[in-house]
């Protein structure tokens, strides 16, 4: 029977299949360690004071790219080419979604709009990011290689999370609330494509390094394209809203490091 226990189990067990999930996996992180470095050293005046929480979010993104680098490491693999079709941050950014590269690379301070905008793809992307790694916690926390890396990871997503819902609602009540709620529409639907769209890569290529014959491939791929259906109905929703966290100034304070795995 297929379960994303057995699925992911199936990946973790095989050399090949790991290095594969792992160098994805970091490419994303360390990609996003770069923006959110980049959007802290061009924070607009008025909004100095959020550039550190920016630059730990940054710090989190660059840690957890060192953890999948290090567990990679720990099994003697070295990381492998990431497949175009699976880059995630990369196809996000050709939608139009987030801060584009070329303005990052720019010394141009950014607006305030800028980090609206930054903030709405960060809440939109980072509540997939805590899914998922919420997903590995309840079924590997206790695994003797991955459970350290799944808890770390997964606590950090979910203070990323909690930051974005909290700076958007300050942005929001200071007059900003009806570019926010069109802002997070606008990314959850691109999003959402783009998660469909990678994940049938990601199976894809894990299909052919694992040998999947033909009817579980289908069956997969069935299955993300269910998973799209609902959210393009109404799963996108969730998405959108905004609540004052229970987890309050989630980045307040400087990234944590683990001596395992810095």
């Amino acid at each position: 029977m297929l379960s994303a226990k057995s699925l992911f189990q199936e990946i973790l067990d095989n050399d090949d299949s790991f290095r594969l999930f792992c160098s994805i996996a970091a490419s994303g992180e360390s990609q996003g360690g770069w923006e959110n470095a980049r959007i802290a050293a061009l924070v607009p005046a008025s909004e100095r004071g959020l550039a550190p929480k920016i630059t730990r979010h940054g710090a989190d993104e660059d840690k957890h790219g060192r953890i999948f680098n290090a567990l990679m490491k720990k099994r003697g693999l070295r990381p492998v080419d990431v497949p175009p079709d699976t880059d995630y941050t990369m196809l996000l950014e050709k939608q139009g979604i987030g801060l584009a590269h070329d303005k990052l690379k720019s010394d141009e301070p950014l607006t305030v709009q800028d980090i609206v905008t930054y903030l709405a793809h960060s809440r939109v992307t980072e509540q997939r990011a805590s899914e998922e790694m919420d997903l590995l916690r309840r079924h590997f926390a206790d695994h003797p290689d991955l459970g350290r890396a799944v808890r770390m990871i997964s606590n950090d997503e979910d203070n990323h999370l909690a930051y974005c819902h909290e700076e958007l609602l300050r942005f929001a009540n200071a007059g900003h609330g009806r570019a926010i709620q069109r802002t997070l529409r606008e990314c959850a639907l691109a999003e959402i494509r783009v998660y469909r769209n990678v994940s049938l890569a990601v199976m894809s290529h894990m299909g052919r390094v694992l040998g999947w014959p033909r009817p579980k491939a289908a069956v997969l791929a069935a299955g993300i394209h269910a998973v799209y259906a609902y959210e393009r109905a109404v799963g996108w929703r969730r998405m959108v809203s905004l609540r004052m966290p229970e987890r309050r100034d989630a980045l307040g304070g400087p990234a944590t490091a683990s001596a395992e795995f810095a």
